[in-house]
């Protein structure tokens, strides 16, 4: 797996040759007060709007997501709505989550100075790339994807979209040109998809994609607050499971008093023995900005119940002001649509002499 690597300046001007990096996108995502050059390449990422984030997805993308726009020279983070029709959806609340995630990417700490931010369908050549791509790609190569598997199987059957949505990933990623991708473990297949596509493409049309390269996150995986055997997930059935962004202060910390752990009262990190208080741990690390070991410490002398007040009282100091950003931004949806209108206008800006160039190797024009 590529990793990002520092690049001296003589290097850049064969870089912006070889992935056809303009200028423009390189010096609008420079900050004038980052003493360390960023690295030179281009990050894409993409999240479903569904509605407001929950922690585990804070802590596993989004914090992340606010790191790299501050390293990288050239960022750029969709919100993939494409990808969210492969499942039945209502219009309105479609609409209403795709204007909930700009509101919550923006308070997390995006900015659409920094970061393209925009919407996936506002961009015609997401869908005119997959095209092309799908038709590079063999039907034995997309069964073998585990997400396939999976989601065919608790639907009996799947839909067209479902089957080839790893198609359009790739597509939103190649589109860019983009050479890392910021991916948890259960993504690196459908990146390798992408490479593997970029590889095609190259060898039967001349050489014209890099193959993007995975940033793995470092951060631990959050598990849900009432199953810690599986991740925290907006679908858990149980309500006390999962703590979102926008939960009150006695939201969260009923959530976590009601955490299920075990009848051992000393806090110990043991994922695979004692995965309830590990979680607690993993999430009080995480909050508090302190390695796990410094949390066991801090929780020396404490049993689980008193441990859990002190893991909300994390909790509540990092999410509040990112709760009342997120309500502030609600009310004005008018500048939402506004963010998305701008960062699409970027978008296409990248994308359309991408595709052009594509169309053109492939013998469209």
């Amino acid at each position: 797996m590529a990793l990002p690597v520092r690049t001296n300046f003589r290097h850049v001007q064969s870089f912006i040759q070889k992935f056809n990096v303009s200028k423009r996108s390189l010096s609008a995502a420079v900050r004038p007060d980052m003493k360390d050059p960023p690295v030179i390449g281009r990050v894409f990422s993409g999240i479903q709007p569904t509605g407001v984030p929950h922690l585990g997805n804070y802590l596993g993308a989004l914090e992340n997501w606010v790191s790299l726009q501050n390293q990288y020279s050239s960022v750029l983070y969709s919100i993939v709505d494409l990808h969210s029709i492969t499942q039945p959806q209502d219009p309105k609340l479609l609409r209403t989550n795709v204007l909930d995630m700009v509101a919550s990417l923006l308070a997390c700490g995006i900015d659409p100075q920094r970061a393209v931010l925009f919407q996936q369908s506002q961009v015609s050549e997401h869908a005119e790339l997959s095209w092309i791509l799908g038709c590079l790609t063999s039907m034995p190569r997309l069964r073998h994807l585990p997400q396939w598997k999976m989601k065919s199987k608790q639907k009996n059957e799947g839909s067209v979209g479902l089957y080839t949505y790893p198609v359009l990933q790739a597509a939103d990623i190649l589109l860019y040109k983009s050479t890392h991708v910021p991916v948890g473990e259960d993504q690196v297949q459908h990146l390798e998809l992408a490479q593997d596509l970029a590889r095609i493409f190259n060898h039967r049309f001349g050489d014209f994609f890099p193959e993007p390269g995975a940033l793995l996150s470092s951060t631990r995986k959050i598990k849900s607050l009432r199953e810690p055997s599986a991740k925290m997930s907006k679908s858990d059935p149980q309500t006390m499971a999962t703590v979102f962004l926008t939960d009150s202060p006695d939201d969260i910390a009923l959530k976590i008093r009601r955490s299920v752990t075990d009848f051992t009262s000393e806090v110990t990190f043991d994922p695979e023995n004692r995965p309830g208080v590990s979680n607690l741990v993993s999430i009080h690390a995480a909050m508090a900005t302190i390695t796990v070991e410094e949390a066991v410490s801090q929780a020396m002398g404490l049993d689980t119940g008193a441990y859990k007040r002190l893991v909300t009282e994390a909790v509540v100091q990092r999410l509040t002001p990112i709760r009342l950003q997120i309500e502030r931004l609600r009310s004005d949806p008018a500048h939402l649509d506004h963010v998305l209108a701008q960062g699409a206008s970027r978008a296409r800006e990248v994308a359309a002499p991408v595709l052009k160039e594509v169309q053109q190797r492939v013998g469209f024009c």
